[in-house]
């Protein structure tokens, strides 16, 4: 293999960050992967990637929230990544403070670094939360920000202060938008696996929040091509710009959850359990990607249906070694 020049990802521990790590190797490069500091010195789902791929891969133990991490993280970098976030929506109604750290903040650190080390590309990661339920369908990134939880807000946040030091210092920053994003090693804060990893636990009698709301759900390998795209894209058709990406079909929880009883031969009952109902105005009822700003910049498309997306899943979900490292049987906040 050839490498090529030197990549940074913030989060790089992390369900999409793994997968954008393994991706960004395969294409040639060296990753400087952060991985948030933690005591038992572990590396998250970098883990579980082949030898082969982690042999071009330097780990750096750190957090965004502190600059100094963050300005070591990006020198020489050619690309920066950023992922890094707390993304689970139930827990920032408990602890909003850590979530304006961590994606508001952290994100100012990212950008301070980029900036100051002259770094010529940074993709920063916003989500379709920002929009609120869908009032004009499908959305474009001409649709309204209405922050409805202090997730969303917290990575509004972080949006617009991207949006500024591209408008203030000319910081060669692009925004990507992915809207839900599903597959191996997503946790079981999100739908998808809390179905599919209590189905493999051998429930049949499974506890989600709302079955109403809708949402255009994208395979990982799909978003994380979505990433490369706007990393790689000619600077003049992506640089100061926000991006959509997701397939453009929706569907409700309730139906999601029956599509996966089918693939997985298996009659579920479902329960609404209240801890896992959103308080009703924060709750976002719809959401459906237009992405056709991103196609048009750089050709990227989606390729996975859903159907194949779940079945990936499943199958992850079924190894037991898999399996072992998940807490089915509670609600994962």
């Amino acid at each position: 293999m050839s490498v090529s020049a030197l990549v940074a990802v913030t989060g790089a521990e992390g369900f999409i960050g793994s997968h954008l790590v393994e991706a960004l190797v395969a294409d040639g490069h060296r990753v400087r992967a952060m991985v948030q500091y933690n005591s038992f010195s572990s590396f998250g789902w970098l883990e579980d990637l082949p030898e082969e791929v982690m042999e071009h891969v330097e780990v750096v133990l750190g957090d965004v929230r502190d600059p100094g991490s963050v300005q070591g993280l990006v020198a020489g970098a050619e690309t920066v990544y950023h992922l890094a976030a707390l993304i689970a929506i139930p827990y920032s109604y408990r602890a909003p403070h850590s979530y304006v750290e961590t994606n508001v903040t952290g994100t100012l650190n990212v950008l301070e670094a980029v900036r100051h080390q002259g770094i010529p590309r940074l993709v920063h990661t916003s989500t379709s939360e920002t929009y609120g339920t869908a009032r004009t369908v499908p959305i474009t990134e001409d649709h309204p920000i209405n922050t409805q939880s202090p997730y969303a807000a917290s990575k509004a946040g972080g949006d617009r202060l991207a949006d500024s030091y591209h408008a203030s210092f000319g910081l060669p920053v692009v925004t990507l938008r992915p809207f839900n994003t599903f597959g191996p090693r997503q946790s079981m804060r999100a739908v998808i696996p809390t179905v599919i990893g209590q189905v493999a636990a051998g429930q049949r009698a499974i506890t989600l929040g709302d079955l109403r709301p809708t949402r255009d759900f994208s395979y990982v390998k799909d978003t994380v091509a979505a990433f490369r795209a706007v990393g790689t894209a000619p600077a003049a058709a992506v640089l100061g710009r926000t991006f959509n990406s997701g397939t453009g079909e929706e569907i409700s929880i309730g139906d999601l959850v029956t599509l996966i009883g089918k693939l997985m031969d298996t009659d579920l009952e479902v329960t609404e359990e209240a801890e896992r109902v959103r308080p009703a105005n924060s709750e976002v009822m719809r959401l459906v990607c237009d992405s056709s700003r991103l196609r048009a910049a750089t050709g990227w498309a989606p390729a996975h249906t859903l159907e194949q997306g779940l079945a990936d899943t499943i199958a992850f979900f079924r190894d037991p070694a898999n399996l072992g490292r998940y807490k089915t049987g509670i609600y994962n906040v």
